[in-house]
């Protein structure tokens, strides 16, 4: 007995020990070797060194002598500065329970200024980064509630310092390093010894708050050591977290906005500690992170719309990215700089980007070393599995296809497991609903951010699976925990997908799976395979757009600018579809979007021949 306990003991013991390892090992980790000796004997002495530095700078001026590219950008940063010496300076003005308009605001200026200011050290220019710095650091504070508007704000004042490079009055100095210390690094250590949620978090949140909070600490460096070395320390150690969100394959869960916001911050987080360390401590090395690119280029269809999966906007900027910008000064692929967007009259670029200035470095470091075209099919696994067909370069039919798993507990998720979405010909014929503003709803009272199943989150179009096209059975929601991931991937010229729904339908079905196939360059079969179970009552199977439907026989006909695509109801040719408006929206608080309408083809568990049933729509164009 005494051999069978010590045995036992021990077969606890390992598995204790297992798990921990596993634990340890669950996500790759930054390098970081910070502490005040560190910081003290490696931090550049001299300004700027916040993503410029003086072999950076010279590097820069050296390329616009002759680079098309940056000539256009400066004149397009110009144009934007001078128009902010036309507006007021900023104030303490919330928005809802957000400060982050005016942050964003303060980033955007002192991107458009200090850079200017760098390269021409005009004095007007300088008056009026003081006066803006003045103005925000006299804030009662920088809403630490809502830890983004301290984050971005932060950033601002700490660039706008160290671009200034000691040309500032000292007073004002001083006054900025207070505030980065008092309404900045100060609030990110709670007295009661409390970790913020962010320093460790999994979204977007931990790569933004942690970097501004880099910032602030290099800008103060030389006054609080201490208190900069554990806030980069901190970092260092936390902002994995955020980075692991990419694995395995580049896909970034919270959709391709989100990407460019997420991953800005990483980008100008990896630029200022390279400009400062002269290492970004294993942010470009990070694993899945440069394959991220490929994601983000893929997310861009053929009509500038994006792939618009969860809390995602509708669609791109004219302007060049300036952060995919950013991986092709890393990688030397042209496919990720966008020569022909960043040559576009600087007159009419309008208002670019908030770190256009600082992206100007890493638009000087592009040299070409090839192109690595984009594939044709492609799918990414991790908490939001993503599939994308495409016609390839030079196709005349202009042919996207992108399809989800995914569940509604990612962040930023929606019940649109099994849900994509269909160009062809320019039109976006299936489309997902895409999101909605934030401070509206909360505003109204709206309980948005609980994900738990019967939260009020889910009575919008743009969160629940009424909204997208996927299946539904019994008129019931999808399992908001239930993730639907990949079960098999075929390339080649019929590329095929096929995810399993099982988890998110629940209990209504058995089992359940969906298939997507391009089965020629004009057309895409949806194949789903379900067995019902004892609660199987009603299949619906779901399809979003904003055409015009006719209902024909054995299917119905979708047009749009002069064009048209038929929906084939291969597999029940005789139940007929029906259309349902949803314009306006079943709630005052939905998104309303002109022409929406969902198209179904509904199935009573009755008519299945066995316990079986495979749905075959096709989708095909002209």
């Amino acid at each position: 007995m005494k051999q069978l306990k010590s045995l036992f003991l021990l077969f606890a013991l390992i598995a204790i020990l297992g798990s921990a390892n596993a634990q340890e090992k669950e996500i790759p980790k930054l390098d970081n070797p910070m502490s005040v000796q560190y910081l003290k004997k490696h931090l550049r002495k001299s300004q700027p060194r916040l993503v410029f530095n003086s072999t950076l700078e010279k590097n820069l001026r050296k390329r616009m002598k002759t680079d098309p590219v940056l000539q256009n950008m400066y004149e397009a940063i110009r144009l934007n500065a001078e128009s902010v010496l036309n507006q007021p300076l900023l104030k303490y003005e919330k928005e809802g329970r957000r400060l982050l308009g005016v942050s964003r605001e303060m980033l955007y200026r002192i991107n458009m200024l200090a850079f200017i200011y760098r390269l021409e050290k005009d004095p007007e220019l300088l008056n009026r980064i003081n006066d803006e710095l003045l103005a925000v650091c006299k804030f009662v504070d920088w809403n630490p509630s809502h830890f983004l508007d301290v984050a971005e704000m932060s950033l601002a004042v700490a660039l706008a310092v160290d671009w200034t490079a000691g040309d500032l009055p000292a007073s004002t100095i001083q006054l900025a390093k207070e505030a980065l210390i008092e309404k900045a690094l100060k609030p990110s250590w709670p007295d009661d010894g409390e970790v913020l949620w962010w320093v460790n978090g999994e979204n977007n949140w931990n790569q933004v708050c942690n970097g501004g909070m880099i910032a602030a600490a290099i800008v103060v460096a030389n006054d609080e050591p201490e208190l900069a070395a554990k806030t980069i320390e901190r970092a260092l150690d936390g902002l994995p977290h955020s980075l692991a969100a990419y694995l395995p394959d580049g896909i970034y869960p919270e959709g391709a906005t989100y990407w460019n916001y997420g991953t800005s911050y990483s980008v100008v987080t990896a630029a200022m500690l390279e400009s400062a360390f002269n290492t970004d401590f294993g942010h470009w090395e990070y694993p899945a992170f440069k394959e991220s690119a490929t994601f983000c280029c893929l997310m861009n269809a053929p009509s500038d719309w994006y792939y618009n999966f969860a809390d995602c906007g509708d669609q791109r900027s004219e302007n060049g990215d300036v952060f995919l910008a950013w991986f092709a000064a890393k990688s030397g692929n042209k496919g990720f700089y966008e020569e022909e967007r960043f040559l576009r009259p600087a007159e009419e670029m309008g208002k670019l980007n908030r770190l256009s200035g600082a992206a100007m470095v890493w638009l000087s470091q592009f040299e070409e070393q090839g192109e690595v075209k984009l594939p044709g099919a492609w799918k990414g696994e991790g908490t939001n599995p993503v599939v994308v067909f495409t016609g390839g370069e030079n196709d005349p039919h202009n042919y996207y296809f992108g399809g989800k798993g995914g569940n509604g507990m990612v962040n930023h998720g929606n019940m649109d497991g099994g849900s994509f979405i269909f160009e062809l010909n320019g039109v976006r014929w299936v489309v997902d609903p895409g999101n909605q503003n934030y401070n509206q709803l909360e505003q109204a009272g709206f309980d948005l951010w609980n994900k738990e199943q019967n939260s009020q989150r889910w009575t919008l179009l743009t969160k629940n699976n009424f909204g997208h096209s996927t299946i539904s059975v019994n008129d019931s929601l999808h399992r908001t925990e239930g993730l639907v991931t990949f079960t098999n991937f075929i390339d080649g010229e019929k590329p095929q997908a096929t995810f399993d729904l099982t988890a998110t339908l629940g209990d209504v079905v058995s089992s359940a799976s969906r298939t997507f196939t391009k089965d020629s360059p004009t057309s895409v079969l949806i194949e789903d395979t379900i067995q019902k179970s004892e609660k199987t009552e009603l299949i619906v199977w779901q399809l979003m757009t904003t055409a015009d439907v006719q209902i024909v026989e054995e299917g119905a006909l979708l047009s749009k600018d002069g064009k048209s695509l038929k929906l084939e109801n291969i597999s029940h040719p005789e139940l007929s579809v029906s259309v349902v408006s949803l314009y306006p929206a079943p709630l005052q608080l939905d998104r309303q979007i002109p022409g929406l309408k969902r198209i179904e083809i509904r199935i009573p568990a009755w008519t299945f021949k066995g316990e079986n049933v495979t749905i075959k729509v096709r989708l095909v164009g002209e």
